[in-house]
């Protein structure tokens, strides 16, 4: 992974300690919380329904061990033992203390990471692919690229107050596990017909009040040419966006108002105007953060058969089946670590739970570990020889649940439990549907679904691209959930169709049930997934098992 120079650590030291100085000022009363707003949002701290948030950068979702220690000590020393890991593959503490954070952001310099950059109106947190560097259908691991933009877009003069916040994301893969039609820029690794390496460029996707597909704007683009391209986008962005309204401040919104053709010229004209003029990022600085992402060294790992091993253990063969995915290597595997224990809250760790996922990367995993933007934790890269020891060690730990890619291994956002937008609870309800499908014993069943749950309009827990997805609603002071079927975050993006009226609290699961009874009765065969069968029907034999009781 990349390693922080000698400016990086500068960098941060200062901010921390500019950051430090401001949150005393707000103490003491110097400065009010409208003054205090904008500088708490440039570094990641929000103002929750109980508390303080931090929210935690961890670019491209990449930890060391020694970094998801530091994690886990911050749950310890300063929240409440645990913390939440995201959708944008971050990870936030629920319960800060104002006067405590100057402290935590100086224990997370010290291992390489801050929160710059994770809340206000500039460039997000840039996500990849969780399986970056690892899996066979990658061209390249796109994260040399997702760091590449980070330094270009930190502290950037011209993005530190663009219209609304901007979110990018970039895959390398053929399969798009990065949700990259849903971001205000998506970035695919792909090849033109000299075998040359460049990028296609997709942009306006968005989920919230106004979900939308990305279009592409490129086909292709150079390597050399990304970031004075990206520079011409945000450009016209910053200075075309509506500042007006900020439910319309996106993108999106002005790509939907000036139409795609004549965004994509005024990008173009713009980047005419400074192609020849922008400095080329210089060799030695691409060689440098290439250097950083370097496979680990598998020549020393050799072939194991686990045909034994999997044929001994009825539940680690389970396991096996659900968490583990093939490598680029032969001799090896990712293995994705579930947070969804059912009935627990999606994405959550404990400080124990960190240590032990450290520890295990550390013995078994060459020292590194992903967050997926599905709210779990990645190890990419283990040699088939160490995988029963480390799902004996995850056992252990409370971390074996075999359920990767079933239906209770939901996406949710934190809702009315600590929100202060949210109008309606989503955790519960996820909760819920886990321990509900449990009893039943159906999820291997009912095969591969993605559950997805919002607790608001803005989409957090991403609903939009569920197959089955619930947005939690106020209807005049009572919680009411609307489903919408058939979303999808790959590369075959689909925003879902909304079923019809929605559920009160205590008859959502019961919906939910409806849908899924459905579709075990109806399907072709056990082959057939959800999608798949929804894709083939269509809406009308859902509504009817909905609502024509």
């Amino acid at each position: 992974m990349y390693q922080y120079q000698d400016f990086d650590k500068a960098f941060v030291k200062d901010r921390v300690s500019e950051f430090r100085q401001a949150t005393q000022r707000r103490i003491d009363g110097v400065i009010t919380e409208d003054e205090y707003k904008p500088l708490r949002l440039q570094n990641g701290l929000y103002l929750q329904l109980h508390a303080y948030m931090l929210r935690v950068a961890i670019p491209y979702g990449t930890l060391s061990s020694k970094q998801m220690r530091c994690l886990a000590d911050i749950a310890e020393r300063w929240d409440k033992g645990y913390g939440h890991f995201t959708t944008r593959q971050n990870i936030q503490f629920n319960w800060m203390k104002l006067s405590d954070v100057g402290d935590v952001l100086d224990a997370l310099a010290a291992v390489d990471m801050h929160a710059i950059q994770t809340s206000g109106n500039c460039i997000r947190n840039v996500t990849a692919d969780h399986f970056a560097g690892a899996a066979r259908d990658e061209i390249e691991d796109p994260r040399p690229t997702a760091e590449l933009l980070r330094q270009w877009s930190t502290a950037h003069p011209e993005f530190a107050f663009l219209p609304r916040k901007f979110k990018i994301a970039i895959s390398g893969a053929e399969q798009d596990r990065a949700v990259i039609a849903f971001h205000d820029i998506g970035l695919q690794i792909v090849k033109n017909e000299n075998n040359e390496h460049g990028y296609r460029v997709l942009i306006g996707g968005g989920l919230g009040r106004t979900p939308l597909i990305g279009q592409e704007i490129k086909s292709f683009i150079p390597k050399a040419d990304l970031l004075p391209y990206l520079e011409s986008v945000m450009h016209i962005y910053n200075r075309f966006g509506r500042r007006d309204n900020k439910y319309k401040a996106r993108i999106k919104i002005l790509v939907q108002e000036v139409g795609l053709e004549e965004t994509k010229a005024q990008i173009q004209e713009h980047f005419d105007s400074i192609k020849e003029l922008h400095q080329p990022v210089s060799e030695d600085v691409i060689r440098q953060i290439e250097a950083g992402f370097s496979p680990p060294d598998f020549t020393d790992v050799t072939d194991y058969d686990l045909t034994s091993e999997l044929s001994l253990s009825a539940s680690f063969a389970h396991w096996y089946d659900q968490s583990v995915s093939p490598h680029k290597d032969e001799n090896h595997v990712s293995v994705t670590i579930s947070l969804k224990k059912h009935g627990a809250t999606p994405g959550d760790a404990t400080a124990s739970q960190m240590r032990i996922m450290a520890d295990i990367a550390d013995k078994y995993a060459y020292d590194e570990l992903r967050v997926s933007h599905e709210q779990n934790i990645i190890l990419p890269h283990v040699p088939k020889s160490h995988l029963l020891k480390v799902y004996e060690a995850l056992s252990k730990a409370d971390l074996g649940t075999s359920n990767i890619g079933l239906v209770s291994d939901i996406i949710a956002c934190p809702g009315l439990d600590y929100c202060s937008l949210a109008t309606a609870r989503s955790i519960p309800i996820a909760q819920q549907i886990a321990t509900h499908f449990d009893k039943l014993k159906l999820e291997h069943d009912i095969g591969p679904l993605k559950i997805k749950i919002s607790g608001c309009i803005n989409a957090c827990g991403h609903h939009h691209v569920g197959h089955i997805g619930i947005l939690g609603l106020d209807k005049a002071g009572v919680e009411n959930y609307q489903i919408t079927l058939g979303g999808d975050g790959t590369q075959d993006a689909a925003i879902g169709d909304r079923t019809g009226p929605g559920f009160s609290y205590e008859d959502i699961i019961g919906a939910i049930d409806k849908i899924i009874h459905h579709y075990l009765a109806a399907r072709q065969d056990a082959g057939e997934t959800f999608l798949a069968y929804y894709r083939r029907v269509g809406m009308a034999p859902f509504k009817e098992a909905l609502y024509d009781d």
